[in-house]
């Protein structure tokens, strides 16, 4: 005899209860580690607010994030300001801007946030992951945000202060002045022009942009 609709609907919500139509076991469904019956372990890591069910990785759940992350969890803490779990050596010793890990990665446009990719965080406070941060430094040495440079280039300055000392401009171009703006520490500056690079006389970066016209100076025209 067919069943009614009533019948249906009455078998449907017990589906709903119980689980899909390929399990036949009949019994409620609720996840846990292992089994009760067989003790079969179904994961090594288990987290009974994400219901994730994984190797072990060191994993842990961190309640500000929302998420699990990979641990250990004594090497990381979470920032509230940048609302991410960062790595122990970077506790007060970076620039939070709030709420950057809710950003895309801006090398690959992918999710910070929710990554299993460790983020770098930038001197200026931008996020990378990991991984992109170090196909970037292949490339160049700024945030592609701000124009930051993305890590210490003190050493590779002095290195160009040689190399432009030991390049004269030809005589046409040595009285030529430029003004420039500085991305690192955001100053202007009014400069010599130099075919190498221009020098930020507030914080003697190399990492600048000519901000006007080229001139020449009155007095030594």
């Amino acid at each position: 005899m067919a069943a009614t609709a009533g019948e249906d609907g009455v078998r449907s919500r017990e589906r709903g209860r119980r689980g899909c139509e390929h399990y036949d076991r009949g019994c409620l469904l609720k996840s846990q580690q292992t089994c009760e019956d067989c003790s079969t372990l179904f994961g090594e890591y288990y987290c009974n607010i994400c219901h994730l069910f994984d190797k072990d990785k060191k994993q842990y759940h961190c309640e500000s994030c929302g998420i699990c992350r990979i641990g250990p969890k004594e090497d990381f803490f979470h920032c509230l300001k940048c609302n991410l779990c960062l790595a122990m050596n970077l506790q007060g010793k970076h620039k939070c801007i709030e709420n950057v890990s809710r950003q895309n990665c801006p090398i690959c446009l992918e999710d910070i946030h929710t990554s299993r990719v460790v983020a770098h965080v930038l001197p200026c406070g931008h996020l990378l992951h990991r991984t992109c941060y170090e196909e970037m430094l292949k490339e160049g040495y700024r945030c592609p945000l701000c124009m930051h440079s993305a890590l210490d280039m003190t050493r590779y300055w002095r290195q160009l202060d040689n190399e432009v000392a030991q390049t004269p401009m030809p005589s046409e171009y040595q009285n030529v002045t430029v003004d420039i703006l500085c991305n690192d520490c955001n100053g202007r500056s009014t400069v010599q022009f130099h075919i190498l690079g221009m020098k930020c006389k507030i914080c003697e970066s190399y990492n600048t942009a000519q901000a006007g016209g080229r001139r020449v100076s009155l007095d030594q025209q």
